[in-house]
């Protein structure tokens, strides 16, 4: 659905045109799986698959939200009554981002909206990140609020966290915010600082595939927030203030300090290792040898599956076909426990590589996957 859809759809649910319409991407993350809430380092870029709204203000304290996605007609809520944790409901993601603004100390006053979402959800794709990008940016044009990109994505994710109840990084809401076309966004979590870095595969001869399994996965599920709180006792055991500050050189004395605590051994080994690959897929790319990325991503699905423990049989078998057939990387991508894989291919090789895919889900039992191109798009921004 394009942004003229989306404003006749507004029109005929709140009876005026909507003062704009935004959107906001969902994300494929490349490579730095569960470092950002370590403080480490991620590598996403946004998809061409995006959230769309259509707002306008109000000025009585009403907040009304529908979605074309969700059956059902429009959910009004006061934004005087918005308590954390007290939506279960997809609404909780637009309502805790104005929340969120307004506990930051910004005057908003009300707003009409109506969402309409092409990022697929449970897949791993940040499909809730976008919904909420999308609705920061709306209210920081219409309010004139004047934030940066990596502010609103601070505000999304605190709306995630604490109002939603999830455990999330900062990645996906950066991501969708701040990335750029044609390029893959490497992200320093700790202090912000981003550096775009040129990913343009077609270019190149190459084609990135998101195979989502359509296992469907939730990050405020409890596995989640388990291995978030073992990371945070491995940091605590080794007295640093987080898993980034354990050098890669010094990874073997660290996890030796750690003795029986087999599960933080296995989480901290993870963490390390997953930044010194995103970091070492930062001087490929930047040296011009994007097909010798296809190893580093396979190792961190290895890492991500043993050490982490997050894959699932879906996922893996993704993995373990496409390189049977000729994939020069593959790895699961996101939170974990369902969702997508990512496979790095040449161009040539995508036809047989989706078709093997698709054999494999079929002789195993399992869901038909859905699979398509991935490619670097801008990130956050308004349509009308």
């Amino acid at each position: 659905m394009g942004a003229q859809q989306v404003a006749e759809r507004f029109a005929e649910l709140y009876g005026a045109q909507p003062e704009g319409v935004w959107a906001a991407p969902g994300r494929v993350n490349l490579i730095g799986e569960h470092t950002d809430y370590n403080d480490g380092f991620v590598m996403p870029f946004a998809l061409p698959h995006q959230a769309l709204a259509a707002v306008s203000r109000r000025t009585d304290g009403v907040l009304r939200l529908h979605s074309a996605e969700v059956e059902g007609g429009i959910t009004e809520l006061r934004l005087d009554g918005l308590t954390p944790q007290g939506d279960e409901n997809w609404t909780a993601y637009p309502a805790g981002v104005v929340w969120a603004l307004r506990e930051a100390g910004h005057a908003i006053t009300g707003a009409d909206v109506h969402l309409s979402s092409a990022v697929p959800t449970g897949a791993g794709l940040s499909s809730s990140a976008a919904l909420e990008v999308v609705i920061a940016l709306a209210m920081n044009d219409l309010y004139g609020l004047g934030l940066p990109r990596w502010k609103l994505a601070r505000l999304c994710q605190r709306a995630e966290n604490v109002y939603v109840g999830a455990p999330t990084g900062i990645m996906d809401q950066t991501a969708s915010a701040c990335c750029e076309q044609g390029h893959a966004l490497f992200l320093d979590t700790r202090d912000l600082s981003q550096r775009p870095i040129p990913f343009d595969l077609a270019a190149e001869g190459l084609r990135l595939l998101v195979v989502d399994t359509q296992v469907k996965h939730a990050h405020s599920g409890g596995e989640y927030g388990k291995r978030r709180a073992g990371c945070e006792k491995g940091a605590a055991l080794l007295g640093v203030d987080a898993l980034r500050d354990v050098p890669y050189a010094g990874l073997d004395e660290a996890l030796a300090r750690l003795g029986d605590e087999e599960e933080v051994v296995r989480l901290v080994r993870h963490v390390v290792t997953e930044d010194h690959r995103v970091e070492r897929v930062v001087d490929l790319l930047r040296s011009g040898e994007t097909r010798a990325i296809g190893p580093v991503l396979t190792e961190g699905h290895a890492s991500l599956r043993d050490d982490f423990r997050i894959s699932c049989p879906e996922l893996d078998l993704v993995v373990d076909t496409a390189l049977a057939t000729g994939a020069l990387g593959a790895r699961m991508t996101g939170g974990g426990f369902g969702g997508s894989a990512i496979v790095l291919a040449e161009a040539t090789d995508v036809d047989t590589l989706t078709k093997a895919v698709e054999e494999a889900f079929a002789t195993s039992g399992f869901t038909a996957p859905r699979v398509f191109e991935a490619t670097p798009s801008p990130g956050a921004h308004r349509l009308h």
